[in-house]
């Protein structure tokens, strides 16, 4: 059959026929920074053995049944799913709503977890709550800007550096945008935010992004600290910290149970078919694998379709 592999780290993978076989047919593979990031030898965890299957997440069908799955060390210690079939625990694999398409449904998974749960669960969205999301031009934050909206949120502002991505999250339903290039970074989004600045605030980025939002909040606000696009290390301002209270939380994916990763999954699968949140994604066919690499890495949302 025929599969996606990394035979060399930093290279893109390359089509090849492998000696697999399972009950689920693999229908499509959402790629993700993580899976960039292993195949690069970038990930903390480490990488398979090579040349090795990558995607850790993927809608696949079993008999009449549409699967989501991730787990088990797919894509990062072991095999992932791109390929035609695999095997995979039964207990793991989540069901897909039926009105949800197989590209948008495989999406669903990490970047839409990672973007709904810090709003939803590490740091819930309180009655007039300011919510700046940093890294609103990506997935992830581009989820976490509209979670917060339909959690009720009083403000959602986006911020980032690619200008049509900015747009296209006050499309989303962003009241403001901030351009992260630039002085006085801080000012600008305190005052994009209103009153005292942001109340909650999630990061997909670190560096100097959080440094300036730290900066920018509220008395006792929360910073949610989902990843490390910007820089692996961030320095805060003792006063900012302390004296406005600050609490930083981390979110990780992989601290999740199984059964909070399944509903986590199900809330957001469910808000995405239903049209409260919406997922910019671009399809590729296992052929144009390389292209789907490649679109991944510039910041967007690439899905392999089988």
């Amino acid at each position: 059959m025929r599969a996606a592999q990394i035979v060399e780290l930093g290279k893109p993978p390359e089509v090849v026929e492998v000696q697999r076989d399972g009950p689920i047919e693999i229908v499509a593979v959402a790629l993700n920074p993580l899976d960039l990031a292993v195949a690069a030898g970038r990930f903390y965890g480490g990488h398979p053995p090579l040349p090795y299957v990558p995607g850790c997440e993927a809608v696949g069908r079993r008999d009449s049944e549409r699967v989501h799955l991730f787990g088990e060390g797919r894509g990062t210690r072991l095999d992932g799913f791109l390929v035609e079939r695999v095997d995979f625990p039964a207990a793991l694999a989540v069901p897909v709503p039926d009105d949800l398409e197989d590209a948008v449904a495989s999406a669903c998974g990490i970047a839409g977890i990672a973007g709904w749960l810090p709003v939803a669960v590490r740091a819930p969205v309180r009655p007039g709550d300011r919510v700046l999301v940093l890294g609103a031009t990506g997935t992830v934050g581009s989820v976490a800007l509209q979670a917060a909206r339909v959690l009720g949120a009083e403000r959602v502002v986006a911020a980032g550096r690619d200008p049509d991505r900015l747009e296209r999250a006050r499309e989303l339903g962003a009241d403001e945008a901030v351009q992260l290039d630039g002085d006085v970074l801080a000012v600008r989004l305190r005052e994009a935010c209103g009153a005292d600045g942001p109340t909650l605030i999630v990061d997909p980025l670190w560096g100097e992004p959080v440094r300036a939002a730290a900066e920018a909040a509220a008395p006792d606000a929360r910073i949610v600290h989902v990843g490390q696009s910007a820089a692996p290390e961030a320095t805060f301002a003792s006063s900012a910290v302390r004296g406005k209270r600050l609490s930083i939380l981390g979110h990780s994916n992989f601290a999740l149970s199984p059964d909070e990763r399944r509903q986590a999954y199900v809330e957001v699968a469910g808000h995405v078919a239903a049209g409260r949140i919406r997922m910019d994604i671009d399809t590729f066919s296992l052929d144009e694998i390389e292209a789907a690499w490649t679109a991944q890495a510039s910041g967007g949302k690439a899905v392999v379709c089988f």
